[in-house]
């Protein structure tokens, strides 16, 4: 085709229903996104919820999207869709209605890896925010740290041991009887509090590490989130547990930050590229973000995405999906989707 496709997608990996419109590389027509609030109610996403709630939606998101772009399903090019990593049965949902829709319009399909998609988030949004990069993904199921030389080429460089960073806040969250999600709880809370109150542990953060040692660039929250559990226990035994939330919110916060740094800085170090790119729902941490832009100082590119962009959405999902179409790499009619997709063009460990 001689003109930039018109390229639907989809992203149902979690518990946001989300599809887009773009055309070109950032010229995003229609893009709805539809959260899930049932999960607040039990701390956490219910898998099962989730699949059901965008089994009731998507056609309506789709439509949505459509109509906001001033387009027909009929005038679509290619379809875009997530096929892992993230809930099997709310992936399913995504994957079966792309490909039904595909088919039924004789059109391309494109499968997407939604982290790398959270890569693309930025580009969208800001030109500028392209390799070489260093990238630091930071969400509710993954904490990533990459080198991306150009797009299609990344070099993993360190990743969680345990739990993801996004999934410490919403441990600790549920820990502090502040809610769900806890990102943004959390940040709300730790405005309030001490950062240095409570002395939490940097996991594998010590002077004593160099280059090519195993733990160099991974992370490891679990510890940190045990530590957070074990000291609110002490201070309920003391009665003074409520005085002490905002404190322990913005120490637990401050010592994931640093960390997250920490480790994104070697990484600049070693790459010798100041150019640092962040993607997931972590990245609309303020103290996150205020961190690394300390960290680069002058000179150094810091780019995130905006905080539509931040969480689960399609316009990254179809970004992505452009970038593969564009390469030729099509899925075919027996695409599934999988939980533990393998991250496209994943190299170094």
């Amino acid at each position: 085709m001689s003109h930039a496709p018109l390229i639907l997608a989809l992203e149902t990996s979690c518990d946001e229903t989300s599809a887009a419109v773009l055309r070109g590389e950032r010229d995003v027509l229609g893009h709805v996104i539809l959260s899930q609030d049932v999960h607040r109610l039990y701390g956490g996403v219910v898998p099962e919820l989730a699949s059901r709630a965008h089994l009731r939606v998507i056609t309506d998101v789709v439509d949505g999207a459509l109509a906001e772009a001033g387009v027909g399903i009929d005038q679509i090019d290619v379809f875009g869709v997530t096929a892992g990593p993230g809930l099997i049965g709310a992936l399913l949902v995504g994957v079966a209605w792309a490909k039904g829709a595909a088919y039924a319009a004789r059109r391309p399909l494109v499968a997407v890896h939604h982290m790398e998609a959270h890569l693309f988030a930025v580009n969208v949004e800001n030109e500028d925010a392209r390799p070489p990069f260093v990238a630091l993904l930071v969400s509710g199921g993954h904490t990533m740290l990459l080198w991306v030389p150009e797009w299609g080429r990344y070099e993993l460089l360190g990743e969680t041991r345990d739990d993801a960073a996004g999934e410490a806040f919403d441990k600790v969250a549920k820990i502090l009887g502040l809610g769900y999600p806890g990102g943004p709880v959390i940040q709300r809370v730790a405005a309030e509090g001490d950062p240095a109150a409570h002395p939490f542990p940097r996991p594998l953060l010590h002077g004593g590490q160099r280059p090519g040692d195993a733990d160099y660039y991974d992370f490891s929250f679990s510890g940190l989130k045990t530590a957070v559990l074990n000291r609110v226990r002490e201070l309920e035994a003391q009665g003074r547990l409520e005085e002490e939330v905002p404190s322990l919110a913005a120490s637990f916060q401050a010592a994931v930050v640093d960390v997250l740094v920490a480790k994104t800085m070697r990484a600049v170090e070693a790459t010798g590229c100041r150019r640092v790119v962040l993607g997931g729902g972590v990245a609309a941490s303020r103290a996150l973000r205020a961190a690394l832009a300390e960290g680069l100082g002058e000179g150094g590119e810091l780019y995130y995405p905006s905080a539509r962009l931040a969480t689960d959405n399609a316009a990254m999902i179809v970004r992505a999906a452009l970038f593969h179409y564009r390469r030729g790499e099509t899925a075919g009619l027996d695409l599934t989707a999988r939980a533990d997709l393998p991250f496209p063009g994943l190299v170094g460990r």
